[in-house]
C-alpha cells in the first residue's frame, strides 16, 4: 500500500507500492481523480462496461476504476475521503488571506512580526516554521530587494511625459539618435562576489585576504557616443567635466560626427542632464547649431533609457578579462580605448 503525507492539507505520495507505481504509469490513480471524473467512473460500470473497458474509455487505471466503483456500492459516495484525513491544518483560507494582507501592509516585515501579528486576537497561535511554510505554500519567499534610483514625483512625471511623446517614433527615427554619455572606469575594482575557501583559523592568512585601496587606487573618465550606424569617439577627460571642458567635446568631437552621419540634418544629439550640459555657453552653441541638428530633450534620473549604458558594462567586463590588468591610470586608458575600437558593430 502507499504512504501518504500532508503538507498543508494537501496529500502527497511518499512511497508507493510496485504494483501501484505501474498502475499510476498506466492512467489517473484513485487520489488523483476528482468528483465528476468519479462519477464518470461509476456511470461506466452501471453501463454495463467492465474494469478495462472503463479504463481505456477513460484513460484510468484499472485500479482507480475499481476502486472508486467499490466505494460507491458500497458508501453511495463518489466524493473523495482523502481530504479529511490527518491532521487539520493550522491556517485554513481565511488564516492564508489574513497573512496576505499583512504582506501587502508591510513588504519589509520580518518573519517573526508576522507570526506575532498573526497571533494577535487569533485562538490557537501558530510558530514561525508554520508561518514560514505557509507563506511558501502561498508562493511568498524572502528575497533581497531589487536596487533602483530614488526618482521624485517631479521626475516621474516628466519620465512620463517623456515616454508618451516617443510612443509612437519607429525604428526608422531611432536610428537617427546619436547617443551620448560619460563613465568613470577604477584601476582597482571591488568585487564583493569573490568567495574563498579557509578553514576557522585562516581569517588572516594573506592568501585569503582581499586588498582594498582608498577611491579604488584612481581611475579614468571617458566621454563617449555611438548611434546606430557606427561607434563615435572616445575621449579622455582629464579631470572633470565642467562647461569649457563639455564645450571643447561638443565643438570638436559631436559637430563633426553629427554633420558627417546626418547630412540631411535629421540627427537628434542625446545627452543627460549633467549641470556641465546645462550651461549656459553650452545651450547657446546647440542653438546656433540647431539647422544642423536637434538636441532632444531628455527626462532627469533617466540612466536606465540609455543603450550607451550596455556599451560601458562591456568595457568594464573586458577589462576584467584582461589577461594582463594595467597596473597604472595610463595603462588603464590605453587599455579603455583599444576596447572600444575594437567593440563590434553588431
Amino acid at each position: 500500500m502507499a504512504v501518504a503525507s500532508m503538507h498543508l492539507g494537501v496529500w502527497s505520495w511518499s512511497r508507493q507500492s510496485p504494483e501501484l507505481q505501474t498502475e499510476c504509469q498506466n492512467g489517473k490513480e484513485f487520489c488523483d481523480l476528482s468528483n465528476f471524473e468519479r462519477g464518470m467512473v461509476v456511470s461506466a460500470r452501471r453501463a454495463g462496461l467492465s474494469i478495462s473497458q472503463s479504463a481505456q474509455l477513460l484513460g484510468f487505471s484499472h485500479t482507480a476504476i475499481s476502486r472508486v466503483y467499490k466505494e460507491w456500492c458500497e458508501n453511495g459516495k463518489t466524493s473523495s475521503m482523502w481530504q479529511s484525513c490527518g491532521r487539520k491544518c493550522l491556517v485554513d483560507a481565511r488564516g492564508q488571506r489574513r497573512m496576505g494582507r499583512l504582506i501587502q501592509a508591510d513588504k519589509r516585515v520580518t518573519l517573526t512580526e508576522i507570526t506575532t501579528r498573526y497571533n494577535r486576537g487569533m485562538q490557537q497561535s501558530i510558530c514561525e516554521a508554520t508561518t514560514r511554510t505557509t507563506l511558501r505554500w502561498m508562493g511568498y519567499n524572502s528575497r533581497r530587494p531589487h536596487r533602483v534610483p530614488l526618482i521624485s514625483t517631479t521626475n516621474r512625471k516628466k519620465r512620463l511625459q517623456f515616454a508618451q511623446a516617443h510612443q509612437n517614433w519607429t525604428v526608422e527615427v531611432w536610428k537617427n539618435v546619436a547617443w551620448s554619455d560619460e563613465s568613470r572606469f577604477l584601476l582597482r575594482h571591488s568585487d564583493g562576489r569573490v568567495r574563498i575557501w579557509r578553514k576557522q583559523n585562516e581569517n588572516m592568512d594573506p592568501s585569503c585576504l582581499v586588498t582594498t585601496v582608498q577611491a579604488g587606487g584612481g581611475g579614468v573618465m571617458v566621454w563617449g557616443m555611438f548611434s546606430w550606424h557606427t561607434l563615435g569617439p572616445l575621449v579622455p577627460i582629464g579631470h572633470r567635466l565642467n562647461a569649457t571642458a563639455d564645450l571643447s567635446i561638443v565643438s570638436d568631437h559631436v559637430h563633426p560626427f553629427m554633420t558627417t552621419m546626418y547630412p540631411s540634418s535629421d540627427g537628434y544629439f542625446q545627452q543627460d542632464n549633467a549641470p556641465c550640459h546645462k550651461a549656459r555657453i553650452i545651450s547657446n552653441w546647440f542653438l546656433e547649431h540647431d539647422n544642423e541638428f536637434t538636441v532632444l530633450k531628455w527626462p532627469p534620473q533617466s540612466p536606465d533609457l540609455k543603450p550607451i549604458e550596455h556599451l560601458w558594462d562591456v568595457v568594464e567586463r573586458e577589462l576584467r578579462a584582461l589577461d594582463v590588468h594595467p597596473t597604472n591610470l595610463h595603462q588603464l586608458q590605453d587599455a579603455i580605448l583599444s576596447i572600444w575600437a575594437n567593440i563590434s558593430k553588431e
